[in-house]
């Protein structure tokens, strides 16, 4: 959809110090060393036991300081994850509403795997729209994959996990950046490519079953696949992928070539070049592909890294617009055209 009065504030980004590197990763037996080879990863961020929503709560109020906005304003609060927060039964966004916001905010938590911030755009820019009296929500995602039932280091094909927070103040008041447009489109057909063969019930963390989208895409192509149904599922998703950049960009009033950056997934560098840039008709200098592949991918928060680093770095300036690409398990497709408007003041 497109918008023309939502305006981003300010960024918040928090990535743990520790980087374990690819290198070490195959020394020590966790990550195959053809593999290293084939996608050519650096590392992955590492929180150790620090809980996601702790991070969350960093990235937050960096977020919240660099708008100049204080906690008391904000109307919404939306948290994005991808893995388990803490106790079961218990909402993440509530340690935030103690710590930071106060109980008089609108909040909840989205599920929508690895585009959930482009979700919470979406719904975030509704929302404030909706009255007039509306003004600010703060958009979080965090993840820690740290937990027995998963291991970073065969996530899914092509990419490692990493642990990491990010967070956007979006505002109906002029900031640093404009939200241009945000879409999103589901393929279902392809809805059984991050499910596999697993069974429905009991859902496999309550057994003890560790999670792996490698494994369940392995599944998909082996045992689902040959049905016939879902063969030109994977397909869909591509074009799907393209359907939505040309639709977000004709919203923005944007084309490719004037895109000053990309920010996709943490995936391998084939992957980002050959679904991404090349699909774009644009080099790989201007994904941010070299920053990515230092830190793993980083569940919901891989785009607004991004954006934090390239704001940060000065690689972003008046002017240059921001497109941000991704996808998540069901299988949806989403992406958001950033418009950079001045130099925010902490960059």
């Amino acid at each position: 959809m497109q918008w023309t009065d939502t305006y981003i504030s300010g960024v918040g980004a928090f990535v743990p110090r520790t980087i374990v590197s690819v290198e070490k990763a195959v020394q020590k037996g966790w990550y195959p060393a053809d593999e290293a080879e084939l996608h050519n990863l650096a590392g992955a961020a590492v929180a150790g036991d620090l809980p996601a929503p702790e991070m969350a709560l960093h990235a937050a109020r960096s977020a919240l300081k660099r708008s100049g906005r204080a906690p008391a304003d904000l109307d919404l609060l939306l948290y994005a994850s991808t893995w388990h927060q803490g106790p079961d039964g218990w909402p993440p966004h509530s340690y935030l509403q103690r710590h930071l916001v106060g109980g008089d905010v609108l909040a909840t938590e989205i599920r929508q795997g690895c585009n959930g911030m482009f979700l919470a755009l979406d719904l975030a820019a509704s929302h404030l729209a909706a009255a007039p009296g509306r003004q600010a929500a703060l958009l979080v995602a965090a993840d820690n994959y740290g937990t027995p039932l998963m291991d970073r280091w065969r996530m899914g094909p092509g990419y490692i996990g990493g642990d990491a927070a990010s967070a956007l103040v979006l505002t109906k008041e002029e900031g640093f950046a404009r939200l241009a447009a945000v879409c999103t489109v589901t393929v279902p057909e392809a809805e059984e490519l991050h499910r596999g063969t697993e069974p429905l019930f009991p859902p496999g963390v309550t057994v003890g079953r560790r999670m792996s989208f490698e494994t369940r895409n392995q599944q998909f192509r082996q045992q689902v696949m040959p049905k016939g149904e879902s063969t030109a599922a994977l397909f869909k998703i591509q074009r799907a992928l393209m359907e939505v950049v040309e639709r977000t960009l004709a919203e923005s009033g944007v084309e490719a070539r004037d895109l000053a950056r990309v920010a996709f997934m943490n995936y391998s560098e084939e992957i980002v070049e050959q679904r991404c840039m090349a699909a774009l008709d644009l080099p790989m200098s201007r994904s941010t592909w070299d920053y990515g592949r230092t830190i793993g991918h980083c569940g919901a928060s891989d785009q607004v890294l991004a954006l934090d680093r390239l704001l940060l770095t000065g690689e972003l300036g008046p002017g240059d617009h921001l497109l941000m690409l991704g996808t998540g398990p069901g299988v949806t497709v989403s992406s958001a055209v950033i418009q950079i408007l001045g130099k925010p003041s902490w960059s």
